[in-house]
């Protein structure tokens, strides 16, 4: 029996459907949002620990690493509630077909650009 597969070793030349990016992403954006809880545990912890500590924390959430680490928090946090309310949606039964799948995880992809846009022109 020969075992002849296709094999394909360039990843770059793989395309994904817009509901297998949009899978990727609410994971991607769950494991973001991991690591940025731990970032504002720490800076609780010291913003709570003295006068000094506090003021450390200000100053870095009031500078362009703050601003940065709060968009990327937030971007993360509207994709990933985006991506959650879609797929509650599909638990119920509806957006399961192929073209309602795809057309709604380019919709919540859409709007979590407009988001996310919306979000850094604010806090900037």
């Amino acid at each position: 029996m020969k075992k002849q597969r296709p094999v394909n070793l360039q990843i770059n030349t793989i395309s994904f459907p817009p509901a297998a990016v949009s899978s990727l992403l609410h994971r991607v954006t769950g494991v973001a949002l991991f690591f940025a809880l731990l970032f504002v545990i720490g800076a609780w912890a010291c913003s709570l620990s003295s006068p000094e500590g506090y003021a450390c924390v200000q100053e870095l959430l009031a500078g362009w690493i703050g601003k940065i680490i709060a968009i990327g928090t937030l971007s993360a946090l509207s994709y990933h509630v985006l991506g959650g309310l879609r797929h509650m949606v599909m638990d119920l039964g509806y957006w399961e077909e192929l073209e309602s799948g795809n057309n709604s995880a380019k919709a919540i992809i859409v709007l979590w650009v407009v988001l996310t846009v919306l979000l850094g022109v604010s806090l900037w």
